[in-house]
């Protein structure tokens, strides 16, 4: 059976920039750390990122900072420490 990638269609830019971030946060590294720094690819839109930003921002648990490199750090320490 050939890999999914291959079955399905390679949807928005917005839904690869979810899947790109979502690879990262489950990294083992990031797990540990509880949090990544994400940096916009060339490809990628500014509209993407900005929605990206406002639905992390408003998850409960999950803190965005925008940093001065232009990335965007994503932490979620904060909700491990409430439960």
């Amino acid at each position: 059976m050939p890999p999914l990638a291959f079955t399905q269609s390679p949807g928005s830019s917005y839904e690869r920039l979810g899947e790109r971030v979502q690879r990262l946060i489950c990294s083992p590294h990031a797990q540990k750390v509880q949090m990544i720094d994400v940096v916009p690819e060339p490809t990628e839109s500014s509209g993407d990122w900005n929605r990206l930003i406002q639905e992390l921002e408003g998850t409960h648990g999950i803190r965005v900072d925008r940093l001065d490199s232009g990335a965007i750090r994503i932490g979620w320490r904060e909700f491990f420490d409430v439960i």
